[in-house]
């Protein structure tokens, strides 16, 4: 297979040589079920044990209140089926969340107002950002949850968690918050930021596919939503997946171990990407720009442009890059670009670049140079042959 310039570390990461290594006793040697008392199982019990403690000082938590899931989306829908389904017929059936979250969340909350919740979306500003005061303008006292975004998938625009999860502390509703793009790019402390709920996957900062995790304070009513063993406090039933669930610790041991450095590096790339793509290609910019992101990631907007032809022209120049989340290819664009207030021919005319651990300098040089050729051969409609 050709090789290609991996600049689409949002969608997912290749998983770290430290975390395979970490793994393979797991999927070898110690591949017994952590609920059996066998000696088998018991190595894989304890295996889990400390990746929960591993996980929880990753996220400023108690090991108890560390529940693994197969990922984020899991833990999204946990997080919001579960204290909804707690909460019962009680009288708070309010449910918030903004218009730039991932469809794990959105998704959830269109089915709930089916079933006869309240359900208020609160709009980002222009820039992607929720502010206290429009949450503060859409709380009720019969707010249940606020479900709000770390880091957004799509432009790495950050939003002020710890003061949004004030605002609905202060009329008593509950707090969650999407991390699944913030872990591993920005400090996480779920303590610092004073929510009740969190979301996170491995295989967004060097870990495997299939394994995430959910952070319940302690005391935050919450019930599970399918049935069968007690296993993960009986609020996720199953044998658990023992090797992910250490691939998922090794990663949050690297990512502890490098997340200063990186972050200045990938900040330092990216603004020089940005800095460059601005001064040489004309009817460019940057959405979400002026406002604090994750250290990586860029969404780069082109006048006369369809970013599908785009990203197609890239990917045959040999660089991987993306038009947003996939859950948003259809024709209908980016609903997080739409949710910001941009038209349909700027939506369409956006890809987003994200950086990682392992882009090299070099590589973000040649990327701006075969970016700034495939904005001319996509605006002058010329053929090029797809990869």
């Amino acid at each position: 297979m050709d090789r290609i310039v991996y600049l689409d570390y949002n969608a997912t990461t290749p998983l770290a040589p430290e975390v395979l290594e970490a793994m393979l006793p797991y999927l070898r040697e110690d591949f017994g079920n952590p609920s059996s008392i066998h000696r088998l199982g018991r190595r894989a019990h304890e295996a889990l044990a400390r990746s929960r403690e591993v996980v929880a000082d990753f996220l400023g938590a108690s090991p108890e209140e560390i529940i693994f899931t197969a990922g984020g989306t899991e833990a999204d829908n946990l997080a919001i089926l579960g204290t909804t389904s707690a909460a019962g017929e009680g009288e708070r059936r309010h449910l918030i969340a903004s218009n730039i979250e991932h469809h794990a969340v959105l998704a959830v909350l269109r089915h709930l107002e089916s079933r006869g919740w309240g359900v208020t979306i609160v709009a980002a500003d222009e820039r992607g950002r929720v502010t206290p005061e429009r949450l503060a303008a859409a709380l009720r006292p019969d707010t249940l949850l606020v479900s709000i975004m770390a880091a957004n998938n799509e432009t790495g625009v950050l939003q002020p968690i710890s003061e949004l999860a004030n605002a609905a502390s202060e009329v008593g509703a509950l707090f969650h918050t999407d991390a699944v793009q913030a872990c591993g790019k920005i400090p996480v402390d779920v303590r610092a930021l004073g929510v009740d709920l969190l979301s996170l996957s491995a295989h967004k900062f060097y870990g495997p596919n299939g394994v995430g995790a959910l952070y319940v304070k302690t005391g935050v009513p919450c019930n599970a939503m399918f049935l069968g063993g007690g296993q993960e406090r009986a609020l996720r039933p199953g044998t658990e997946n023992v090797a992910g669930v250490v691939g998922l610790a090794e990663a949050c041991r690297q990512v502890q171990a490098s997340l200063d450095t990186e972050a200045r590096k990938l900040a330092r790339l990216r603004d020089e990407l940005e800095a460059e793509v601005l001064e040489r290609i004309r009817g460019s910019h940057v959405n979400g720009r002026g406002v604090e992101r994750t250290p990586n990631t860029v969404n780069l907007r082109f006048e006369g442009i369809d970013g599908r032809k785009l990203v197609n022209a890239l990917d045959a120049a040999g660089f991987g890059v993306s038009t947003g989340a996939a859950c948003d290819a259809g024709a209908t664009g980016s609903h997080v670009l739409v949710g910001m207030g941009l038209d349909r021919e700027a939506v369409q005319g956006s890809i987003r670049v994200s950086l990682g651990r392992y882009t090299k300098e070099e590589e973000v040089r040649t990327f701006t140079r075969a970016l700034e050729s495939a904005v001319e051969t996509v605006r002058a409609n010329r053929d090029f042959v797809e990869a």
